[in-house]
């Protein structure tokens, strides 16, 4: 296995502010030109993970700056503006990830084809099969997501390899029938793929096609290890070299200049009830049941705008706070830094990093957190 050290990205987390387009580009510029992160990343959602009954100055300081916890930004868009305002002649760009059942797979590959063209080469094409909350709402049948992310991905690399020639392809999701895609390469590349994958088969079809691994919730160092050996077996199984397969992890980082600061956080509703994106299974590892079920399979089948603040309240209470260290990355940035010291000696190469500081029911508290975690993304690049 060859030695790599990490690099770092870091997350604009794409929620309307009281301060847009101002804030976006002053917060993307703060936590990432000027801590040498490697990347910016874009989430991809139109409703959050966690309920938007329980995000109100009451529970929560950052709800002072973004008022509404489920209002995204279009990634593409986003990235596109953030970088047409900011000189980032070195930054990749990334959306993490876009999802394959209300994207049409060729309108996707137009987006990043496009975004690699204007900046000159530094997309990065984060691609996942999707949760239920973004897709059932919205009249998109959630259904075998898997084998429709094998489809699109298969759909998009045929686009892209198509030369602007008109192209034919049986598919059961996504036929082809002479399109034409004419938007060229950048200099004879294409966006990177990196896959989010996490059950077998997902992380199977990683193996064969991806150029990066990106998981969110990856368990602890040991688990990754294995779950990105399979990764690789699976590259070698399709011919592939597995180690130019770039290992890395979407983290939720609680950083704090002190370990007071760090469990106020932690216990702050926000995090709490994120607790409820752990599948069932990562709860009873902790001793506890999963409030919505013991079979229930977290972050992909939640529906949180169903959830009232009393609720996401109480079944917030109820997650262990082991679990909860283990879903986020939580410290001082020393101890955040050691954590990803363990994680690289288990394989990690790349950390995409998202900053929970102003999940702290105080906003003056979560602003300073900030200054922690730019420590974190500075810190990275030492390992």
């Amino acid at each position: 296995m060859r030695k790599q050290r990490v690099r770092a990205g870091v997350v604009d987390p794409g929620l309307h502010s009281r301060f847009v387009p101002d804030f976006t580009r002053r917060s993307a510029r703060f936590n990432a030109a000027t801590t040498g992160a490697d990347s910016i990343w874009a989430v991809d959602h139109l409703i959050g993970l966690f309920p938007q009954s329980i995000w109100s100055p009451a529970n929560v300081g950052g709800s002072r700056i973004a008022p509404a916890s489920d209002a995204y930004y279009e990634p593409w868009t986003l990235l596109g503006y953030s970088a047409a305002k900011n000189r980032w002649p070195r930054l990749r760009l990334g959306v993490g990830v876009t999802d394959t059942g209300r994207r049409n797979p060729a309108v996707t590959a137009q987006a990043a084809a496009t975004l690699h063209l204007l900046t000159g080469g530094r997309a990065i094409l984060g691609i996942g099969p999707g949760e239920r909350e973004n897709n059932e709402p919205y009249g998109v049948e959630w259904k075998r997501p898997v084998a429709r992310f094998e489809e699109a991905v298969a759909t998009i690399r045929a686009l892209w390899a198509s030369n602007g020639e008109p192209i034919s392809r049986d598919s059961e999701f996504f036929p082809l029938r002479d399109a034409v895609f004419a938007l060229p390469p950048y200099r004879g590349t294409r966006p990177e793929l990196w896959m989010g994958a996490h059950g077998p088969r997902m992380l199977r079809i990683a193996g064969q096609y991806a150029d990066g691994w990106l998981p969110a919730f990856t368990g602890s160092p040991s688990e990754y290890r294995a779950n990105l050996d399979k990764v690789r077996s699976a590259a070698t199984n399709a011919g592939r070299d597995p180690d130019a397969i770039e290992a890395g992890t979407w983290f939720f980082v609680i950083a704090a200049k002190s370990a007071g600061i760090v469990e106020e956080i932690l216990n702050s509703p926000v995090v709490r009830a994120y607790g409820l994106v752990a599948p069932a299974e990562a709860w009873a590892r902790h001793g506890a049941e999963h409030p919505l079920g013991p079979t229930f399979a977290g972050g992909q089948d939640i529906l949180p705008q169903t959830i009232d603040e009393a609720t996401a309240l109480e079944y917030g209470r109820r997650a262990p706070m082991s679990l909860l260290r283990e879903f986020f990355l939580a410290g001082t940035p020393s101890e955040i830094l050691d954590q990803l010291a363990e994680r690289r000696d288990h394989g990690l190469t790349y950390a995409v990093l998202a900053d929970f500081g102003l999940a702290h029911p105080r906003l003056s508290a979560g602003l300073a957190a900030s200054t922690s975690f730019a420590k974190v993304v500075r810190g990275v690049r030492r390992l």
